[in-house]
């Protein structure tokens, strides 16, 4: 059997296939190498994955997921993989990839994430031929949820909300300014801590200052990023839950910008699914 992961830096989806059917699915916390040792990879996914696998007789193992990218940080996840699942034939791919894939199968296209953290490439359905770097929240990763939510925080803080609004978002989290300062600076992932108030956008569109941070977060990422490549006759698709859950603000962003976005899509597990199928 097939087992095929989908990694983003809050979430693993697991997925077990046979004949293009899922026997089984399994969620656990994202894997990402960027922000995890090999010994933190196999220690998640020795806790909370295995114990869900027992019995099982998997043949090879299909990993996409953030921060997969380079070489090294490849072998940072197969290692951990491998030392827990012997003879199994592991593949270790970007979660890039697995948005061209699911979205576009053997066909070309631009390819977007837009989840905890957002990227995009131009695909030429086999290989990533061209990728305009995410720089990760700080530097870059427009519209995703990590630098949404981070707007969101910074807005709240400054006070650039209303107080209606900024005692709303403080309370349905139950947060105070130092908390927020604190989960930010000084604890790990920050990205998860900020891209958690998505829903919180998404639940709160109509206001005229929530629906700025997401447009205008959704233009930066078409505007830095989309629109280097070279588009003409080239479809788009969007992979991610904050561009699904905001898609109606997405494709007004899109079509300020000149372009249409053809295909967005929640998760790219379906997709890949019937990706591996049928090649």
């Amino acid at each position: 059997m097939l087992l095929i992961a989908d990694s983003g830096s809050t979430k693993t989806q697991w997925c077990l296939v046979k004949e293009g059917e899922i026997i089984k699915q399994i969620f656990t916390k994202g894997i990402n190498p960027f922000y995890q040792s090999e010994s933190e990879i196999k220690s998640e996914i020795e806790l909370h994955l295995l114990p869900e696998l027992l019995g099982e007789k998997i043949d090879r193992i299909c990993f996409y997921g953030a921060g997969c990218s380079f070489p090294d940080k490849k072998m940072v996840v197969s290692n951990a993989l491998g030392f827990l699942f012997r003879d199994v034939m592991i593949e270790v791919y970007s979660d890039l990839l697995a948005a061209a894939r699911s979205l576009f199968g053997i066909e070309k296209g631009i390819a977007c994430i837009l989840g905890t953290g957002s990227n995009s490439c131009y695909n030429d359905g086999i290989h990533i031929v061209e990728n305009i770097s995410p720089l990760g929240f700080v530097l870059g990763d427009e519209g995703s949820g990590a630098v949404l939510g981070k707007t969101l925080v910074a807005d709240c803080l400054k006070n650039q909300l209303s107080e209606e609004l900024k005692t709303k978002f403080l309370v349905q989290y139950d947060l105070t300014p130092a908390e927020i300062l604190e989960a930010v600076y000084k604890k790990p992932f920050p990205n998860r801590f900020l891209a958690q108030f998505t829903p919180f956008l998404s639940e709160n569109i109509a206001n005229s200052s929530i629906y700025n941070i997401v447009y205008n977060g959704f233009l930066a990422f078409l505007k830095r990023n989309v629109m280097q490549y070279e588009l003409e006759g080239l479809k788009i698709g969007v992979v991610g839950s904050v561009g699904y859950y905001m898609k109606d603000v997405l494709s007004k962003a899109a079509l300020d910008s000149g372009l249409t976005v053809d295909y967005v899509v929640k998760s790219p597990m379906s997709g890949l699914i019937k990706y591996h199928e049928n090649n």
